[in-house]
């Protein structure tokens, strides 16, 4: 599908669509997934709920999508997925695009609540 935008691309109808050059996301509390290349290398994606403030117009609550922002990458890359183009698992475009993804610049990764303490229960520095 054309696009109005820069960095964009689209397909389908609704469109599923891909922005580049995203201001990237600071730390978060929100959910994150971890695509595992074949390389061994990762490519992290924060899911952002229908009310975050990051979110698209076309992707605000009500809109029936879900919203993906890689974490972590420098440019940071956004994609929006329809319900109708949801195909059983949302998310399963993301892998898709981890390959792509992954030729930019990682400065930091998702780390979970088991990483934030020891073995002692001390908070890790």
């Amino acid at each position: 599908r054309s696009t109005t935008a820069q960095a964009t691309t689209a397909w389908g109808d609704p469109p599923l669509t891909v922005r580049c050059g995203v201001t990237p996301p600071g730390p978060s509390t929100e959910r994150c997934l971890t695509v595992q290349l074949a390389d061994g290398s990762s490519v992290d994606w924060v899911a952002l709920e229908g009310d975050h403030p990051d979110l698209p117009e076309h992707a605000r609550q009500g809109r029936g999508s879900w919203t993906f922002l890689s974490y972590g990458r420098v440019p940071a890359i956004e994609v929006v997925v329809p319900v109708e183009q949801a195909t059983g698992q949302p998310s399963a475009v993301l892998v898709d695009l981890a390959p792509a993804v992954q030729q930019t610049e990682v400065q930091r990764e998702c780390v979970g609540v088991q990483d934030l303490y020891g073995p002692d229960g001390e908070r890790v520095p």
